[in-house]
């Protein structure tokens, strides 16, 4: 292979995993029945791998009981809980299509997901935080009132049953437990008849990427991704039958089910969630009494419990390692995990959703500087080439498009040929839409997204650079960097600060602290103090948002869209 070029590909041992979920639930159960498999903090949930098989199965059985047949949708409308995993793998034993609906979704949302992949079932919480959702689903199907059994709902067409994780007093409405008792002898029967048929390569799952840009996407992605993906995210972390992994990230992302949940399932490890959505303090409080050994998190997250007012009176001596991922870690943030948090082993991973999600993840052996400034190595049996707009490859140490290819890129986009032609070409790459870097020895830096890159009067500027420069002025909490229009440059640079507790600052002085560190075009000409950033629940700051109300405060509007 020829080592000039932005072309790398993964190892290819061990082999690929040739099972599907519900078979490997069916193996876990077998080679580690009291280990436990969930744990649910704030419920009290205890489960081990023979309890989490025996209850899936029987779900499963109920939902062909209602007359759910395989290949047909089941969302799961639900924050964080033992419930939601049931369904993650009843659904994956009946060769169902288990849709993550996002917690956060709100009316319009959730109807365009049920409609858009034609769910017939909805798992769903009663309510979480400000959202009712018992509430928004009445409000779209006002038919649940006084139904009993089959639901038939004009803006809900192919909606047929709504199971209730919580008690709630409409009838149309059917109680999570009553699912497993519905089971009858036929059903499981008609159950393990199902498994013996299902394929690894058939879709297990559909994630909705987010819709910035326009409606929501659902990805769809088979058991073979999700499955294997999560092997190789644990083998690098070096996951284990005595790891105890504590799962804040929700589980609706790839982050949770599959770097969480199904990497505990293929290393008999424990998944541990320590609240229904991100906590702080009841990370911190789970970490301890659960002495969890690895803690996933966005930087977001991290920064929330190293700054939270109680944090030194934990003992997180338990912690080796984890993985941080979802948006680009601060050094400064990432040396305070190592040696605050007792998390040495701590990995960086990237990926994106249509790649089941990860594609480079760095080693616990790397060094920090490794870990800090790049997203490591590719992953075993993948392929990543760097191109250029004309789509030809660069040389290494040049930034170009990132571009993945092997078994954990996705299906495509559920009933959207187009929107998938966008960007899985007939070669079978898919074009992530990220700018990288990889260097002589293989390692990759993400600078930034190819729509995120700042053009200014001909000068590229990547807004990730920026970002970490100014985070090592100490008064900066967090920071994020995009480009609003300009008349005469085409672009110019802004830049968020979120200031540390108890700070004061001025634009003026950023400006001066940029001032001979960094060429001229770089330095932010706006520069805005706030208390937060618009972000979604999985951590990632929403640029978009920011740019627009930017624009809208600058009154650029007419140069914008001239």
């Amino acid at each position: 292979m020829n080592s000039d070029i932005s072309f790398v590909c993964g190892a290819d041992s061990p082999p690929l995993l040739e099972e599907t979920i519900g078979g490997a639930l069916e193996s876990a159960a077998r080679a580690w029945p009291e280990r436990e498999a969930i744990v649910a903090c704030d419920s009290g949930t205890r489960m081990t791998y023979a309890e989490l098989n025996a209850r899936a199965s029987e779900f499963a059985a109920g939902l062909l009981t209602l007359g759910m047949q395989p290949g047909e949708r089941i969302g799961v409308w639900s924050p964080n809980c033992a419930e939601w995993t049931i369904v993650q793998y009843a659904a994956a034993k009946a060769g169902m299509i288990l849709v993550n609906i996002n917690p956060a979704y709100r009316k319009h949302e959730l109807e365009f997901a049920l409609n858009s992949v034609d769910c017939t079932a909805l798992v769903t919480a009663s309510k979480f935080k400000s959202s009712n959702y018992l509430q928004m689903l009445c409000e779209l199907a006002p038919e649940l009132y006084g139904t009993s059994g089959s639901l038939t709902a004009e803006r809900l067409p192919f909606l047929r049953w709504v199971i209730g994780i919580d008690d709630s007093e409409l009838t149309a409405i059917i109680p999570f437990d009553a699912i497993a008792e519905y089971a009858r002898d036929s059903d499981r029967h008609a159950l393990r008849e199902i498994a013996s048929r299902l394929k690894p390569d058939l879709a297990a799952n559909i994630q909705f990427t987010s819709g910035t840009t326009g409606t929501p996407k659902g990805a769809t992605l088979t058991h073979r991704n999700l499955l294997n993906n999560a092997f190789f995210v644990g083998e690098a972390t070096r996951t284990g039958v005595s790891s105890r992994i504590c799962v804040p990230v929700p589980l609706y992302h790839c982050f949770g089910m599959g770097m969480g949940n199904l990497n505990c399932l293929t290393h008999g490890a424990t998944a541990v969630y320590p609240s229904r959505g991100f906590d702080a303090l009841a990370t911190l409080q789970c970490i301890e009494k659960e002495a969890c050994t690895a803690l996933y998190g966005v930087p977001t997250m991290f920064i929330a419990m190293l700054d939270h007012p109680h944090f030194s009176a934990f003992n997180l001596s338990s912690l080796r390692g984890g993985i941080m991922a979802g948006s680009p870690c601060p050094i400064a943030i990432m040396q305070r995990v190592v040696n605050e948090m007792h998390m040495p082993e701590v990995t960086i991973a990237y990926g994106m959703t249509e790649t089941s999600p990860v594609s480079f993840q760095s080693s616990v052996n790397d060094s920090l500087d490794q870990r800090v400034s790049t997203v490591g190595k590719i992953q075993p049996h993948l392929q990543v080439k760097l191109v250029d707009t004309d789509g030809k490859i660069v040389p290494r140490g040049v930034s170009g498009e990132l571009c993945t290819r092997g078994y954990s890129v996705m299906q495509g986009y559920w009933g959207d040929r187009t929107r998938t032609a966008e960007v899985l070409d007939n070669e079978g790459w898919m074009h992530t839409g990220d700018l990288g870097v990889i260097d002589a020895q293989g390692y990759c830096n993400i600078v930034g997204r190819i729509k995120d890159m700042v053009i200014r009067g001909g000068e590229n500027i990547y807004p990730r650079e920026v970002e970490e420069f100014l985070f090592k002025h100490g008064k900066v909490q967090s920071v994020a960097c995009f480009g609003v229009p300009d008349a005469r440059f085409g672009e110019e640079l802004c830049a968020w600060i979120q200031l540390r507790a108890g700070a004061a600052a001025t634009p003026d002085e950023f400006r001066q602290f940029c001032q001979g560190e960094i060429a001229h075009y770089k330095i932010p000409r706006y520069i805005e103090l706030v208390d937060e950033f618009p972000m979604t629940v999985t951590g990632k700051v929403q640029k978009f948002i920011m740019r627009g109300i930017m624009i809208e405060k600058l009154g650029l509007k007419i140069a914008a869209t001239a």
